[in-house]
C-alpha cells in the first residue's frame, strides 16, 4: 500500500519512536513534516529522510504552544497544499509512585500528551473536513489501558486519548476522517530504565512503526487500539459486559454485591459503537424505549 502525495506530520519526531515513524512513512511515499521541540534533532530527520530521495521538512515547536502548532500546519499547507495524515507521537515521562509524586509533574504531563495531541488535531481537523479526507493517530499506552506502577501522569494522560480518540472518529466518520490508536512498546529514551536491557534489545522503535500503514492507509479502520512491539501486533478493546438488571433503591446495593459475578461475567461482552449504548442498555433493561435511540435512529 502507497502513501504517495499523502502529507503527514509526525510530532516529536527528532529521535526514538517518532524517527522511526518518519521514515517509515516517508518510504511508503508520504510527505513528511518532522516536528520536535530540538532544532537539530528534527532537521537531523528530515535531512535523512532527503538524502534517501523522499521529502520532508523540519518544523520546531511544541505540541503545547498553540501558535507554534498553527504555524506548523500553515507550513505544511503552503508547501505541499494538505494534511492527511497526522501522528500525536510527542511525550515526555515524569514517573514517581503517586504518592511521591508532585502535582505539577502530573499536570505537565497532561499538558504534553493529551493536550499537546489536543492541540495538533484541533490544527489540522478543519483541514482534513474540507478535504472529506483525514487519518489521525494518537500515541496510547499499556499504562493507560492497564495501568503500570508510578505512571499515573502518565496513565491518565494515555487513557484520556484513548477517549479523544473515541469521540472524534465518531464526529470525523462522515468526512472521511478516521480516528485511531497505537500503543507501542518500544526501546526509546522514555522507557529506559523501566525495561531490561535483554528486553530494550528486541524493542526496536522500527518494529512498531509498519503498524501505522493500517492506522492511516485509504482502508484504514476507525476507533481502533493497535498495541504493537517486537513484531507483535494485536487489538485492545474498551468493552461492555452484558450485565444483570438489580432493581432500583436501597437494595440494589446489596444486590449488585450478591450479583457481582453475573455483573463481571465478560461472556457476551460487546464494544459499544458509541458512548449512549450504555444508557440504551440499562433503560431496555428497566423496561423502557430508549429516547437516545429514538433520536439517533
Amino acid at each position: 500500500m502507497s502513501l504517495k502525495e499523502r502529507v503527514a506530520i509526525v510530532t516529536g519526531a527528532g529521535g526514538g519512536l517518532g524517527r522511526a515513524h518518519a521514515l517509515f512513512l516517508a518510504r511508503r511515499g508520504a510527505r513528511v513534516v518532522v516536528n520536535d521541540m530540538a532544532q537539530e534533532a528534527a532537521g537531523r530527520v528530515a535531512a535523512e529522510i532527503v538524502q534517501a530521495g523522499f521529502e520532508a521538512m523540519a518544523v520546531v515547536g511544541s505540541v503545547t504552544d498553540e501558535a507554534a502548532v498553527d504555524a506548523m500546519v500553515r507550513r505544511t499547507m503552503e508547501r505541499w497544499g494538505r494534511v492527511d495524515i497526522l501522528v500525536n507521537n510527542a511525550g515526555i515521562l515524569r514517573d514517581k509512585s503517586f504518592v511521591k509524586m508532585d502535582l505539577e509533574d502530573f499536570r505537565r504531563v497532561i499538558d504534553v500528551h493529551l493536550m499537546g495531541a489536543a492541540i495538533c488535531t484541533k490544527a489540522v481537523w478543519e483541514t482534513m473536513r474540507e478535504q472529506r479526507h483525514g487519518r489521525v493517530v494518537m500515541t496510547t499506552s499499556s499504562s493507560g489501558l492497564y495501568g503500570n506502577f508510578g505512571q499515573a501522569n502518565y496513565g491518565a494522560a494515555k487513557m484520556a486519548l484513548v477517549g479523544l480518540m473515541q469521540t472524534l472518529a465518531i464526529e470525523g466518520e462522515k468526512y472521511g476522517i478516521r480516528v485511531n490508536c497505537l500503543a507501542p512498546t518500544a526501546a526509546t529514551g522514555m522507557t529506559e530504565g523501566v525495561l531490561s536491557d535483554d528486553s530494550l534489545d528486541r524493542l526496536d522503535p522500527a518494529l512498531v512503526s509498519p503498524g501505522l500503514l493500517a492506522l492511516v492507509g485509504d482502508e484504514a479502520p476507525t476507533r481502533a487500539i493497535l498495541c504493537a512491539g517486537a513484531g507483535h501486533f494485536a487489538v485492545a478493546n474498551v468493552t461492555l459486559t452484558e450485565g444483570r438488571y438489580v432493581g432500583a433503591g436501597d437494595e440494589a446495593a446489596d444486590g449488585v454485591v450478591r450479583r457481582w459475578e453475573e455483573i463481571a461475567d465478560r461472556s457476551g461482552e460487546i464494544v459499544p459503537a458509541y458512548g449512549f449504548t450504555q444508557a440504551e442498555r440499562e433503560l431496555a433493561s428497566a423496561g423502557m424505549v430508549s429516547p437516545i435511540a429514538a433520536v439517533r435512529s
